[in-house]
Protein backbone atom coordinates (compact mmCIF):
# COMPACT_ATOMS: atom_id res chain seq x y z
CA UNK A 1 0.00 0.00 0.00
CA UNK A 2 1.24 3.41 -0.68
CA UNK A 3 2.99 5.34 1.96
CA UNK A 4 4.43 8.98 1.82
CA UNK A 5 7.02 10.00 4.20
CA UNK A 6 8.63 13.29 4.45
CA UNK A 7 10.77 15.48 6.61
CA UNK A 8 10.67 18.53 9.01
CA UNK A 9 13.61 19.91 10.40
CA UNK A 10 16.13 22.90 10.98
CA UNK A 11 18.85 22.73 8.17
CA UNK A 12 21.40 20.33 9.27
CA UNK A 13 18.71 18.52 11.75
CA UNK A 14 19.42 15.51 10.28
CA UNK A 15 16.74 14.92 7.28
CA UNK A 16 18.50 13.79 4.83
CA UNK A 17 19.85 10.91 6.93
CA UNK A 18 16.52 10.00 8.25
CA UNK A 19 15.33 10.00 4.29
CA UNK A 20 17.95 7.44 3.81
CA UNK A 21 17.35 5.30 6.66
CA UNK A 22 13.79 5.19 5.77
CA UNK A 23 14.31 4.35 1.91
CA UNK A 24 16.54 1.30 3.01
CA UNK A 25 14.27 -0.05 5.72
CA UNK A 26 11.01 0.81 4.08
CA UNK A 27 12.37 -0.07 -0.15
CA UNK A 28 11.24 3.18 -0.55
CA UNK A 29 11.94 5.67 -3.35
CA UNK A 30 13.57 8.62 -2.47
CA UNK A 31 12.72 11.95 -4.43
CA UNK A 32 15.48 15.19 -2.66
CA UNK A 33 14.74 18.10 -3.25
CA UNK A 34 18.21 19.45 -3.38
CA UNK A 35 19.47 16.95 -5.83
CA UNK A 36 16.73 18.21 -8.15
CA UNK A 37 16.74 22.17 -7.24
CA UNK A 38 20.66 22.43 -7.94
CA UNK A 39 21.47 21.34 -11.26
CA UNK A 40 17.80 22.43 -12.25
CA UNK A 41 17.99 25.95 -10.70
CA UNK A 42 21.26 26.06 -8.91
CA UNK A 43 23.14 29.39 -10.19
CA UNK A 44 19.62 31.30 -10.26
CA UNK A 45 19.11 30.79 -6.20
CA UNK A 46 20.56 33.42 -5.07
CA UNK A 47 17.96 34.36 -2.25
CA UNK A 48 15.60 32.93 0.36
CA UNK A 49 12.76 33.92 -2.23
CA UNK A 50 14.74 32.55 -4.95
CA UNK A 51 14.52 29.05 -3.13
CA UNK A 52 11.03 29.54 -2.94
CA UNK A 53 10.37 30.42 -6.55
CA UNK A 54 12.14 27.43 -7.56
CA UNK A 55 10.90 25.02 -5.18
CA UNK A 56 7.11 25.84 -6.15
CA UNK A 57 8.29 25.42 -9.40
CA UNK A 58 9.70 22.20 -8.99
CA UNK A 59 6.61 20.84 -7.13
CA UNK A 60 4.04 22.06 -9.56
CA UNK A 61 6.62 19.62 -12.13
CA UNK A 62 6.62 16.78 -9.86
CA UNK A 63 3.60 16.48 -8.42
CA UNK A 64 2.04 14.31 -11.36
CA UNK A 65 4.79 12.17 -10.78
CA UNK A 66 4.38 11.59 -7.73
CA UNK A 67 0.71 10.94 -7.47
CA UNK A 68 1.60 8.64 -10.27
CA UNK A 69 3.86 6.60 -8.47
CA UNK A 70 1.41 6.51 -5.42
CA UNK A 71 -1.25 4.90 -7.72
CA UNK A 72 1.32 2.40 -7.94
CA UNK A 73 1.27 1.70 -4.26
CA UNK A 74 4.81 2.42 -3.65
CA UNK A 75 6.74 4.23 -1.25
CA UNK A 76 7.85 7.73 -1.33
CA UNK A 77 10.52 9.25 0.86
CA UNK A 78 10.49 13.17 0.27
CA UNK A 79 13.59 15.09 1.42
CA UNK A 80 12.16 18.37 1.03
CA UNK A 81 11.47 20.29 3.55
CA UNK A 82 7.70 20.49 5.39
CA UNK A 83 9.02 23.06 7.85
CA UNK A 84 6.00 26.10 7.36
CA UNK A 85 2.64 25.27 7.11
CA UNK A 86 2.58 26.47 3.15
CA UNK A 87 4.96 23.80 2.65
CA UNK A 88 2.83 20.98 4.62
CA UNK A 89 -0.12 22.12 2.94
CA UNK A 90 1.55 20.65 -0.18
CA UNK A 91 2.55 17.52 1.17
CA UNK A 92 -0.96 17.25 3.00
CA UNK A 93 -2.51 17.49 -0.30
CA UNK A 94 -0.37 14.50 -2.14
CA UNK A 95 -2.16 12.88 0.31
CA UNK A 96 -5.47 13.46 0.20
CA UNK A 97 -5.29 13.23 -3.70
CA UNK A 98 -2.86 9.63 -3.45
CA UNK A 99 -5.55 8.59 -0.91
CA UNK A 100 -2.18 7.54 0.93
CA UNK A 101 -1.12 7.37 4.52
CA UNK A 102 1.75 9.24 5.48
CA UNK A 103 4.42 9.27 8.25
CA UNK A 104 5.30 13.40 8.89
CA UNK A 105 9.34 12.72 10.49
CA UNK A 106 9.88 16.04 12.54
CA UNK A 107 13.58 16.16 13.69
CA UNK A 108 13.65 17.64 17.05
CA UNK A 109 16.98 19.23 16.82
CA UNK A 110 18.08 22.25 18.81
CA UNK A 111 20.02 24.91 16.61
CA UNK A 112 23.18 24.65 18.00
CA UNK A 113 23.69 21.21 16.76
CA UNK A 114 22.65 22.29 13.68
CA UNK A 115 24.90 24.94 13.37
CA UNK A 116 28.02 23.04 13.99
CA UNK A 117 26.73 20.36 11.67
CA UNK A 118 26.11 23.25 9.14
CA UNK A 119 29.96 24.04 9.43
CA UNK A 120 30.96 20.45 8.98
CA UNK A 121 28.84 19.90 6.18
CA UNK A 122 30.41 23.34 4.42
CA UNK A 123 33.46 22.20 4.77
CA UNK A 124 33.71 19.30 3.22
CA UNK A 125 31.87 20.96 0.23
CA UNK A 126 29.91 17.71 -0.61
CA UNK A 127 26.18 18.80 -0.62
CA UNK A 128 24.81 20.91 -3.65
CA UNK A 129 24.81 23.64 -1.35
CA UNK A 130 26.55 26.29 1.14
CA UNK A 131 24.17 27.88 4.03
CA UNK A 132 26.12 30.69 5.68
CA UNK A 133 24.68 31.08 9.41
CA UNK A 134 22.93 34.60 8.03
CA UNK A 135 21.45 32.23 5.70
CA UNK A 136 20.72 29.18 8.42
CA UNK A 137 19.25 32.08 10.68
CA UNK A 138 16.93 33.80 8.29
CA UNK A 139 15.65 30.16 7.14
CA UNK A 140 15.36 29.09 10.88
CA UNK A 141 13.09 32.82 11.66
CA UNK A 142 10.59 31.22 8.92
CA UNK A 143 10.38 27.78 10.55
CA UNK A 144 7.26 26.27 12.07
CA UNK A 145 7.07 22.72 13.70
CA UNK A 146 4.41 20.74 13.04
CA UNK A 147 1.32 21.18 14.77
CA UNK A 148 -1.26 17.74 15.93
CA UNK A 149 -4.69 20.52 14.55
CA UNK A 150 -2.23 19.89 10.35
CA UNK A 151 -4.26 16.39 10.34
CA UNK A 152 -0.87 14.63 10.01
CA UNK A 153 0.56 11.58 11.43
CA UNK A 154 4.00 12.65 13.51
CA UNK A 155 6.63 10.65 14.57
CA UNK A 156 9.22 13.21 16.50
CA UNK A 157 13.02 12.16 16.81
CA UNK A 158 15.27 13.79 18.49
CA UNK A 159 19.59 13.60 18.57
Amino acid sequence: MAHLHFMCGLVCAGKSTVASELVSKDRGILLAEDEWLSPLFGAEMKTLQDYITYSERLKTVLEPHLLSLLAADMTLVLDFPANTPEQRRWLHGLCEKAGCSHTLHFLDTPPDICKARLQIRNASGEHPFAVTEAQFDRITARFQPPTQDEGFNIKTHSP
